[in-house]
């Protein structure tokens, strides 16, 4: 994935996700975008602290604080990242040297939920100024935007995106 404003929604997601359930999430997904303006970060980098009491009483996302104001400080330090390397896309996929890291995952167990990757992205964004962001969290966000290729290898999806792995690789 590279599309800049869809990285912002899949980090403030795995963010709002933080000990709760990804249905949870998933259910809230419309709300949330209506929420944050279709995850604008220029937007939702404006938010007042009355834009935020407000939607502490938005019923359709999660109604925590923290979150939500991580999510415009997130915002905010988004546009730096922006600014500094050019593209969010360009500065998340640098992480793994602009290709997606394909692992061959034989089973759910092996899995891990973090990785060297993850720790670095996790530590940058932190320096940065982003919160909800530890390594765990960036690990789920490394594999929903596709940085990261953890379909067990029986798995139908696993081919697929290995060759489009192999594909970017050879492109750079």
């Amino acid at each position: 994935m590279h599309d800049d404003r869809t990285l912002f929604e899949f980090l403030t997601l795995e963010g709002a996700q933080a000990g709760l359930s990804w249905e949870t999430i998933l259910k809230k997904r419309d709300a949330y975008r209506k929420a944050f303006l279709d995850f604008d970060p220029v937007r939702v980098a404006r938010f007042t602290p009355l834009r935020i009491e407000r939607l502490l009483q938005n019923t359709g996302i999660v109604r925590n604080r923290l979150k939500i104001v991580s999510t415009v400080g997130n915002a905010r330090a988004y546009l730096a990242v922006q600014k500094e390397f050019g593209s969010f896309d360009a500065y998340v996929w640098g992480f793994v040297n602009g290709a997606p890291l394909d692992n061959r995952r034989h089973s759910l167990e092996a899995i891990p939920a973090r990785t060297a990757e993850s720790d670095a992205l996790s530590r940058d964004l932190l320096r940065r100024g982003f919160k909800f962001v530890g390594s765990t969290i960036c690990y789920a966000f490394m594999q929903a935007v596709g940085l990261v290729n953890d379909h067990t290898t029986d798995c139908f999806r696993h081919a697929l995106v290995r060759q489009m792995a192999r594909g970017a690789r050879q492109r750079q």
